[in-house]
């Protein structure tokens, strides 16, 4: 029973592996890159006002609003890596908490969806990193989880590799969407947003199909 206690609820900090009573101790918590307060609304970039961003005053996402708990940099960039790739499981329930501390006590959401994984990566990782996230983030706040309200259809592959025009056309027709999203306010959680281009895709396809209101919930932003 102490084994289990120990991979799932964790008595020494994450990082510097000292006893603490949470994921991490108040130093390694208190050194974890996170975004400042003053943030765009719809796009989580910083601004000195806590208002929109150029980029999103000239051109808006189709994501209504965005959240995030850290910048992806330094040690948030270490640990999603391991959580991802070598099997830190533990990570995920203590990145929850981090970004259910930065979402809204009753969010304006019908519904958490998951950022789709292609079966073939799916088959690859052996799990989708934004499905943990999303599962945590639903039972926190007490919302369902749905994982059929979209799908992505064509392998995009590694994303970071491509330009941002790359990016955009192999993105095109990357996701379907089920009818059922008709009217539904939708949060999308996904782990990193770099420069939106995935989530923005997802929310087209989400609107076209009928969603009244996409929001993002991402655990880090690239600056």
């Amino acid at each position: 029973m102490r084994f289990l206690n120990n991979i799932f609820w964790p008595s020494c900090c994450t990082l510097c592996h000292r006893g603490c009573r949470g994921s991490f101790c108040d130093a390694c918590d208190a050194a974890l890159p996170r975004l400042p307060s003053s943030c765009c609304p719809r796009c989580t970039l910083p601004t000195l006002d806590g208002g929109l961003c150029g980029g999103c005053l000239a051109d808006p996402p189709h994501f209504d609003a965005s959240y995030a708990a850290l910048r992806y940099a330094g040690d948030a960039a270490h640990l999603i890596v391991a959580a991802k790739y070598a099997g830190r499981w533990p990570l995920w329930r203590a990145f929850a908490g981090l970004l259910a501390s930065r979402l809204p006590e009753t969010p304006d959401i019908d519904v958490i969806i998951p950022m789709p994984l292609h079966p073939r990566r799916l088959r690859e990782r052996g799990f989708n990193q934004s499905a943990e996230l999303a599962a945590m983030l639903a039972r926190r706040r007490g919302l369902p989880l749905r994982y059929d309200l979209a799908t992505r259809i064509r392998d995009t592959g590694q994303q970071s590799r491509l330009s941002l025009s790359e990016r955009r056309h192999n993105l095109r027709g990357a996701f379907a969407a089920n009818a059922a999203v008709r009217d539904l306010r939708i949060a999308v959680v996904d782990d990193v947003m770099t420069s939106g281009l995935t989530l923005d895709t997802l929310a087209i396809t989400l609107k076209r199909a009928g969603a009244a209101r996409i929001e993002a919930w991402v655990l880090a932003r690239t600056l």
